[in-house]
């Protein structure tokens, strides 16, 4: 199997299992764990890749029906289409880098119901070169309710009753500014992260077609010896 090939199924199955979880009930929780947050285990400082903002409703009555977030002036910001909302970006006139994103409930979709959840995702990078980035993020309910999730967490500290989103960066790697994942081979080419893979697939094939051939070749020698 090619590497766009591998790849094109590593997508659809990443996009099935967002729309599996991308939205869901939450059961038997406490408020502390109600907070909307950033996760993002991959991500690199000075890297690019996927935030994903997970939102749930906290309202006994209204439901959520924007969520925006505050970048930190991100060169690329791109988001992912989710049934029933809209997305804009918003970016500064002089750099042109990105300051904030908002999703709204499009017309007909109630949006985030009490007891539910959306997860918003986000691609973007380059982030910031920081062992943690915050995205303060302001949720707005259907009656007018605003909550703003925008307190700093200091570490040592107790936690704040409305702390903003928070992802941590892992150190800087050599292909942190790269976009697909690819490296440079010596000769200054690019060469995938899969060509690994790929060889090892070949290897397994062969010995495959291998044993296979070796199965066929034993099964006509028993065939003939029956037939004497």
């Amino acid at each position: 199997m090619s590497s766009f090939s591998r790849r094109a199924r590593l997508i659809g199955a990443g996009i099935a299992a967002t729309a599996l979880v991308g939205t869901g009930t939450l059961l038997g929780v406490g408020s502390a764990s109600a907070h909307v947050t950033a996760v993002g285990p991959d991500l690199t400082q000075g890297g690019y890749g996927v935030v994903t903002f997970r939102v749930p409703n906290e309202s006994d009555t209204a439901n959520t029906v924007s969520v925006s977030v505050t970048l930190p002036n991100l060169k690329s910001a791109r988001t992912e289409p989710i049934p029933g909302w809209t997305a804009e970006i918003t970016k500064d006139a002089t750099t042109e880098e990105a300051t904030s994103v908002t999703w709204r409930a499009a017309d007909g979709n109630p949006g985030i119901k009490p007891g539910e959840f959306v997860q918003f995702p986000l691609s973007a990078g380059p982030l910031p070169e920081q062992e943690t980035v915050e995205f303060p993020t302001i949720q707005t309910y259907s009656d007018g309710e605003v909550a703003a999730w925008d307190q700093a967490t200091v570490e040592g500290e107790p936690e704040p009753d409305k702390p903003a989103p928070t992802v941590t960066l892992g150190a800087e790697s050599a292909d942190a500014h790269g976009h697909d994942g690819s490296t440079a081979a010596e000769d200054g080419s690019e060469q995938s992260d899969d060509s690994d893979d790929d060889n090892t697939a070949l290897w397994l094939g062969g010995i495959g077609v291998a044993l296979g051939a070796l199965g066929v070749g034993i099964g006509t020698g028993a065939l003939l010896r029956a037939r004497r």
